[in-house]
């Protein structure tokens, strides 16, 4: 007998689409392989960022590409960074205990590891990347004004962990880029075109998929009229 289009299926026929699905599942999953590596930095991506310091009587402005960075702490706002002590950087923020987190986008790409590759002891990094010092509001290190977010930050903590010193610190200031503010004032972080970085290379992050939540959320039914 043909099914009327509409019509549920039968139950055998709905158990037998269900075990087919199972059964591709777990087919999938056997074919999954994986490899023994030996403990090593894998975690990816990372954020970009370039980290500016300096602007005092005795230190220059610099800037330093990281690696090494995360948020902590949510009260009070609290961030991270790692730094090799032999960076010049290093004894600038280990000295004046304060740093800016700017967030470049495609637009600084080049830029970025551009300033990764120079060291600021024989560089004016700011004069020579065409990027420009712009007032901080809380610290004396100047911001990254072509970066679309900039988190000016006080050091609280230094932990030296082996090739690297872990900067603990407190987030004092944030600006942004006033064009990625929409009509509501909400803060389109979905057209800032930022990086992500892994493994030695640099990625473009992809469009919004969902929102935290989403895979809870109820979809909000229709109201009917009539």
């Amino acid at each position: 007998m043909t099914r009327l289009s509409g019509m549920p299926d039968a139950p055998e026929s709905r158990a037998a689409t269900i075990a087919s699905l199972k059964d591709e599942k777990m087919a999938r999953k056997e074919r999954i392989e994986k490899q023994s590596w030996k403990p090593g930095n894998v975690l990816s991506p990372l954020p970009v960022v370039l980290v500016s310091c300096g602007g005092t009587e005795k230190w220059k402005p610099n800037i330093i590409t990281i690696a090494w960075t995360g948020s902590v702490c949510s009260d009070p706002p609290m961030l991270s960074i790692s730094v090799r002590p032999e960076r010049y950087s290093y004894e600038i923020i280990k000295t004046t205990g304060e740093f800016v987190v700017n967030v470049p986008s495609l637009q600084q790409a080049k830029t970025t590891d551009w300033c990764g590759m120079v060291s600021g002891r024989n560089v004016d990094k700011f004069a020579e990347s065409g990027l420009t010092p712009a007032p901080p509001l809380k610290v004396q290190c100047p911001i990254i004004l072509e970066c679309p977010i900039n988190i000016e930050c006080r050091v609280r903590q230094s932990l030296p962990l082996g090739t690297h010193t872990l900067f603990l610190a407190e987030v004092v200031a944030v600006q942004v880029s006033s064009a990625l503010l929409d009509a509501r004032g909400k803060f389109r972080l979905d057209k800032a075109g930022l990086l992500a970085y892994g493994l030695g290379q640099y990625f473009a992050l992809g469009p919004v998929i969902g929102r935290f939540g989403f895979s809870v959320r109820k979809r909000k039914r229709k109201n009917r009229s009539g």
